[in-house]
């Protein structure tokens, strides 16, 4: 029965196999879209951001801004920032919160090349300790990027908006739309040939790197 605690949802129906030793929250860590709707403690959403400030980044320039809601009128705000699909589920997660890249280095004010990377890396620190705390998290695309900056009052010109992540406990798989049920459960990856390769990008036809 649902909601699954963070171990049962690991070991219940997560088929995920590693092919090297690796620790087991990279293969327990997935993206559900059932919350409980439980409100997260002041603590608990402190350790998230925590997290997150210490993730690297090039030349230390800590590219990222979070702006979240975890109030309820904060939270129906950034709910309008969301494609309908996503307001379906996300209504329920007690955390929403806007990942914005700041565009440029602090210093000399020169394009950041490395913004997104950087804050993809601010990302991963916060879900993994999310899911350390027993939370899940699923970072959507599906948003209205000029709302994001409208609503949020965060200028264009400096940061741009990449993602929103939606954070909370587990919950009842069951209230979920039978399309999304279905899709309720972590997915694979690609084989490791695919995404790392040693020396140099295989010549047509003569390796498994895909074109």
């Amino acid at each position: 029965k649902w909601p699954f605690s963070r171990v049962e949802m690991a070991t219940s129906f997560n088929t995920r196999t590693a092919l090297a030793d690796i620790d087991p929250m990279f293969l327990e860590r997935w993206s559900p879209r059932a919350f409980s709707g439980d409100p997260l403690t002041p603590a608990q959403v402190s350790a998230l951001f925590e997290a997150a400030r210490w993730a690297p980044s090039s030349s230390n320039e800590q590219p990222w801004l979070f702006l979240y809601a975890a109030q309820p009128d904060h939270l129906k705000t950034y709910l309008e920032i969301l494609v309908p699909a996503n307001q379906a589920w996300a209504s329920r997660a007690p955390l929403l919160t806007v990942l914005f890249a700041r565009r440029h280095a602090m210093r000399g004010g020169q394009p950041n090349r490395l913004y997104a990377f950087d804050c993809g890396a601010a990302w991963m620190s916060l879900a993994l300790q999310a899911h350390k705390m027993g939370l899940i998290t699923h970072g959507m695309a599906g948003f209205d990027a000029q709302k994001a900056h409208g609503l949020l009052g965060v200028p264009e010109d400096k940061f741009e908006a990449m993602a929103v992540i939606a954070v909370g406990k587990p919950g009842d798989a069951a209230a979920l739309p039978l399309a999304l049920l279905e899709r309720e459960k972590p997915n694979a990856r690609k084989a490791p040939e695919e995404v790392a390769i040693a020396g140099y990008y295989p010549a047509a036809g003569a390796g498994a790197a895909p074109a």
